[in-house]
């Protein structure tokens, strides 16, 4: 791993075996030389001091041993909340470090490690599977989440081995057990072994060429389900692109997402946020990345003036409020997010609307994730308002009361993995199936609700053919055997209209961002004109 710190010791040379066999517990230690086998751990091989290494890794071993310090505590108790009760790690790891009280660097620290692990997760089981002596599902899950948060420690942050072992061991202590820590111990000195180079060429040689043996190699190197990474080969060939960037889409999975901010128009300047840290977003007139910092030290997100939200979905929020009436509305128009929590962007739309004087509304079904639209639209009530209710019964109930409706659909989020790291390893294939009713039965509501001349914007976080263009076309047929007529209009103009031209995102005649190209989550966008 050049220029990670780790100085140029001989790793990747495969376990050398020369540590004590033999003195750990029975039938629970690594395979290969026993428990304690390879080096002794006494301090990093070969390696140059790290001189950054933070404080907590620069307490005495002894005390590391005993116990966890307050950032590791928390990454190890949000993978709990996800493991045990399929807790979202973006929604738990707020909580438990406010509980903790962890700020600046410890909860830098503390969201690496939570969101590395949980990305990694598929890696780093397959590294554990060579070296424990059962099926790593039979270990049982607390020992599990605190060997993952090791391995990340070790292959993916700079944190010296020394320091990462020993830590790890006093995680295991103080929340499983001294029996567990044992064995964290035996483990994680036998993965320290190997950097993450040599560890891929153990678990996932490279193969070149296509295939199901490509595929898998693909799937443990970058860390996704095999199902997921074909998924997104056939996302990319779909939309126009080349199956070979499918490496590239992985990889950026894997990358943290900046935090990126909504300045809500007429609300706050972007210069503002840009003067209180942020950066000018790359799309968006509206975007503003975070470098560093929580969002919620800035008075403007706490206050509803800006919230946290992806270039990606201001972008086709945007094109929706920019594509062109045929014929213009009569006075102020009236707008509609039919499926609206948890609000982003809805707090767009009524921004937007309040500045340029129009009106809307908000549709969701949960009555917890209406409050939240709620509290997304703050400083545009006079303008806006939302109900709890069913959004598929909108186009019945309100038929053609609408110029611009949004239906972003519930999707599997096959283009947001990078920002919900645990999402990868809770869908599965069958829910792309589960979801087509709903996401058809929403997207004809859309059409109902829609004036003759208005228009619909039908939007993923997902570039699966079946989730995006299959999902159109198929609405658009049924729609106009029941006398619903439609045409698909061309969503980049609209795009290209309200932002300037954002190069590589037309797919025919719709929209489909990319995290590898564009920085953005993968959001898909067709705009439709009822006609």
């Amino acid at each position: 791993m050049a220029g990670d710190g780790r100085g140029d010791g001989p790793r990747g040379s495969g376990p050398r075996g020369s540590g004590p066999r033999g003195t750990g517990p029975r039938g629970a230690g690594p395979r290969g030389g026993g428990p304690w086998g390879g080096r002794d751990g006494q301090g990093p091989r070969g390696q140059a001091p790290r001189r950054d290494a933070d404080a907590r890794d620069r307490a005495p071993a002894r005390e590391r041993l005993r116990s966890a310090d307050p950032a590791r505590t928390a990454a190890y108790r949000v993978l709990q909340q996800v493991r045990e009760a399929d807790a979202y790690a973006n929604l738990a790891l707020p909580v438990v470090l406010r509980e903790l009280r962890l700020k600046g660097r410890d909860a830098a620290f503390a969201t690496e490690l939570t969101y590395g692990t949980l990305r990694q997760l598929g890696l780093y089981d397959a590294v554990l599977a060579t070296l424990v002596d059962r099926p790593l599902d039979r270990v049982d899950g607390p020992t599990r989440d605190v060997l993952r948060l090791g391995v990340h420690q070790l292959l993916g942050m700079r944190v010296p081995d020394h320091a990462a072992v020993a830590s790890t061991v006093g995680l295991a202590r103080q929340e499983v057990g001294t029996g567990a820590s044992g064995l964290v111990n035996a483990v994680l000195r036998r993965v320290a072994e190997r950097d993450l180079d040599a560890w891929l060429e153990v678990v996932a040689p490279a193969v070149t060429g296509a295939g199901r043996a490509a595929d898998d190699a693909l799937a443990v190197r970058h860390s996704h389900p095999r199902w997921v990474v074909r998924a997104l080969r056939q996302a990319l060939v779909s939309h126009g692109r080349d199956a070979a960037e499918t490496e590239a889409l992985l990889r950026a999975d894997n990358a943290p997402a900046d935090v990126a901010l909504l300045a809500r128009p007429g609300l706050v300047d972007p210069a503002a946020l840009v003067a209180a840290g942020g950066r000018t977003g790359r799309w968006s007139p509206y975007a503003v990345t975070l470098p560093s910092g929580a969002p919620g030290e800035l008075v403007d997100v706490r206050e509803s003036r800006a919230r946290v939200q992806d270039e990606g979905s201001q972008l086709v929020t945007l094109a929706l409020a920019a594509a062109p009436l045929d014929p213009p509305a009569e006075g102020a128009e009236r707008w509609l997010d039919l499926c609206a929590g948890p609000g982003g962007k809805s707090s767009l739309l009524s921004a937007l609307a309040r500045r340029e004087g129009h009106r809307g509304t908000s549709v969701e079904v949960s009555r917890h994730r209406a409050e939240l639209v709620r509290q997304a639209v703050a400083g545009a009530e006079d303008v806006w308002d939302v109900r709890t209710g069913d959004g598929r019964a909108v186009g019945e109930d309100e038929p053609a009361a609408y110029d611009r409706v949004l239906v972003d659909a519930p999707c599997t989020g096959l283009g947001a993995l990078r920002r919900r790291p645990e999402a990868r390893w809770r869908r599965t294939p069958d829910d792309l199936a589960a979801l087509a009713p709903l996401q058809r039965d929403l997207l004809r509501a859309g059409l109902t609700a829609t004036r003759p001349g208005g228009v619909v914007a039908y939007v993923t976080c997902s570039p699966h053919p079946a989730e995006t263009g299959l999902v159109v076309d198929d609405v658009v047929r049924r729609a106009a055997r029941d006398g619903i007529g439609a045409t698909v209009l061309d969503a980049g103009d609209a795009l290209e209209a309200a932002v300037g031209e954002v190069p590589g995102a037309r797919a025919g005649s719709h929209v489909q961002l990319w995290p590898h190209v564009h920085g953005t989550d993968g959001m898909f966008l067709a705009l439709l004109r009822r006609t």
